[in-house]
């Protein structure tokens, strides 16, 4: 199949729908750590670093109301909520995968390295 400007307009295309869903950088990180299991809301914002408890609110409940994960609330002072991925959300794990080699292999080789067919100056 070819992904060109025509598919990617199309309602049915599953590429659009799919960055519909995993829109931007941070609901794909959220993604990356809920794959190896459930966690905190403090848990992910130590995970991530940089976002702001307004983003990630945000796109945890995205990612809630996309059917991805679930939002547990237990009754306990203080209280405690924690993220789960769903059968769905899972299903997103080769994808996450695929981008994780993908970027790994794409790694920008050093200056002069020979595996990028560049050579010292003489």
């Amino acid at each position: 199949m070819q992904y060109g400007q025509a598919m990617v307009k199309r309602p049915e295309c599953g590429v659009e729908r799919t960055l519909h869903v995993i829109c931007g950088k941070w609901t794909t990180l959220i993604l990356r750590e809920l794959l190896a299991g459930p966690r905190r809301y403090s848990e992910l914002k130590r995970a991530l670093g940089r976002v702001s408890s307004k983003t990630l609110t945000e796109r945890l409940r995205h990612l809630e109301a996309e059917g991805l994960l679930t939002r547990t609330v237990y009754a306990e002072v203080p209280p405690h909520v924690e993220y789960t991925l769903t059968a769905r959300g899972e299903g997103l794990g080769d994808i996450i995968a695929a981008m994780a080699r993908w970027g790994s292999h794409d790694a920008p080789q050093p200056v002069g390295d020979e595996k990028n067919g560049d050579q010292a100056a003489d």
